[in-house]
């Protein structure tokens, strides 16, 4: 809620909840005590040991338990997994923490977990995909998790599918997808949009491989991207590989494409709306689990200000205008609540 709303860090809770008022601290399980029947708003600090203190598990399962939902009737098709450093959460002393996320078709980050300190995002996907029933989606992920490890799980364990990116840091197997001879490739798809000060021009070619050194790939994709600075005139070309489980018949070129562009939106859906939006790098919560669990308490309120039907910097000034009742409604806090 107090994401929602605009109020960030410990103190400017603690000021959130002090001015609420009194049927919204009922709605906040805040109950009147003593002689004079007063409620007792969280302090600053008392916000601060609690949100430290709390297992970043029994947050976490708010952002499955609201998918859940609401995934039951849209079907959850595709998650794409990336991570982002929480750049505020470290010191002189300290590295900054790094969560790892996955997101859904529709913006929604449907699981979230830390990475642990002193090691990469590599053997965090699987614990984080472990919590969501993955039977027949799409799962994709960046070159760092194109890993042998990584495709077996998804395939093998969680019956899901996998889109890979392929690129330089794997030398043979980058090897082995440019030599595929495109040019004699007919299964293409072609498209073209202007937005953001550029035009750009896509083209995939998808054929069925089965001979690449990695477990259960039935297909190599090849992305080539035409950017044009409309301000400039300035051109670029850029060619990204991708291998997938998929065969020909489950995955035509034009759906490769959708996948990969749908990879790419965690960048504009997720990491952008936290810094920019929610001032995600500018936060200084940094001990105890308060950085995770301020991330997972912020996620929460994005996939909540999402479902508002506009974009998230919009829905948060409609919250503003009403600041205590707006995020109550907005999260289904009960309003009926009787007397203490």
């Amino acid at each position: 809620m107090r994401d929602a709303a605009g109020f960030g860090s410990y103190r400017a809770m603690a000021q959130w909840v002090a001015a609420a008022g009194p049927v919204e601290l009922l709605r906040l399980g805040l109950c009147p005590c003593g002689p004079f029947r007063l409620v007792r708003t969280p302090s600053a600090d008392t916000l601060r040991r609690a949100l430290t203190l709390v297992r970043p598990a029994d947050l976490e399962v708010l952002l499955r338990v609201r998918v859940r939902v609401r995934v039951r009737g849209l079907g959850l098709e595709t998650v794409a997994v990336d991570g982002k450093v929480l750049r505020g959460s470290g010191t002189s002393e300290s590295v900054a923490v790094t969560v790892i996320g996955a997101m859904a078709q529709d913006g929604a980050l449907v699981a979230q977990q830390r990475v642990a300190d002193k090691s990469n995002e590599i053997p965090a996907l699987a614990p984080l995909l472990s919590v969501l029933g993955l039977q027949g989606v799409v799962v994709t992920a960046d070159a760092l998790h194109t890993q042998v490890e990584t495709a077996k799980v998804l395939v093998e364990e969680m019956g899901a599918h996998f889109v890979l990116v392929v690129k330089r840091n794997q030398p043979a197997l980058w090897e082995a997808c440019r030599s595929i001879p495109w040019s004699e490739v007919t299964a293409r798809h072609k498209e073209s949009e202007v937005g953001h000060g550029r035009r750009e021009t896509r083209v995939v070619q998808a054929v069925t491989w089965t001979s690449l050194a990695f477990p259960h790939v039935k297909q190599v994709a090849r992305v080539t991207r035409h950017r044009t600075d409309r301000a400039t005139g300035k051109r670029t070309r850029e060619t990204v590989y991708l291998i997938t489980g998929l065969s020909a018949s489950e995955a035509a070129p034009e759906t490769l494409g959708r996948y990969a562009r749908g990879h790419w939106g965690v960048e504009n859906k997720i990491h952008y709306v936290r810094d920019v939006t929610f001032g995600e790098d500018a936060s200084r919560i940094r001990s105890g689990h308060g950085p995770q669990n301020d991330s997972t308490l912020r996620s929460v309120a994005m996939n909540y200000l999402r479902t508002m039907g506009s974009s998230i910097a919009d829905a948060k000034r409609r919250i503003a205008l009403s600041p205590h009742k707006a995020p109550l409604d907005l999260f289904g806090v009960p309003a009926d609540l009787q007397l203490c």
